[in-house]
């Protein structure tokens, strides 16, 4: 049984690979992600991880560990609040803040931090239970 409070975490590192794989699935080759050069001269100074790269490690959480199997998105929120960059391991973290009293739905705060313990990325999915 889910209750408010229940949380479980995920953890990756992110390397080029990744991210030029991103990019040639998603077709999204914004140099900022794959150009060290053209990266240089951003106000970030380096290459960054696609953001939704990033936040696709709240879907594998939900997705695998809570609620897990056969869990149904009916909606995200996603706050992008720090860069991610090539190299950086992120954790991100579910956490059940409502139960919905009579139905298989719940939310759950999701936030994404680095290796720092830097909020990278924050928001509020809710999710349908599979049975």
């Amino acid at each position: 049984m889910i209750k408010v409070g229940d949380s479980a975490s995920i953890t990756k590192s992110f390397n080029d690979e990744d991210v030029r794989k991103f990019a040639e699935i998603s077709g999204d080759k914004n140099p900022v992600h794959l150009d060290d050069d053209y990266a240089a001269q951003t106000q970030f100074k380096q290459r960054l991880v696609h953001g939704i790269l990033a936040a696709g490690l709240i879907s594998a959480v939900l997705g695998t560990e809570l609620p897990g199997e056969g869990s149904i998105y009916l909606s995200q929120s996603i706050n992008f609040r720090a860069p991610v960059f090539i190299g950086d391991t992120v954790t991100a973290t579910a956490t059940v803040i409502k139960v919905r009293e009579g139905k298989p739905i719940i939310t759950l705060e999701t936030v994404c931090k680095n290796q720092d313990d830097v909020v990278v990325i924050e928001g509020e999915a809710v999710l349908l239970v599979a049975k």
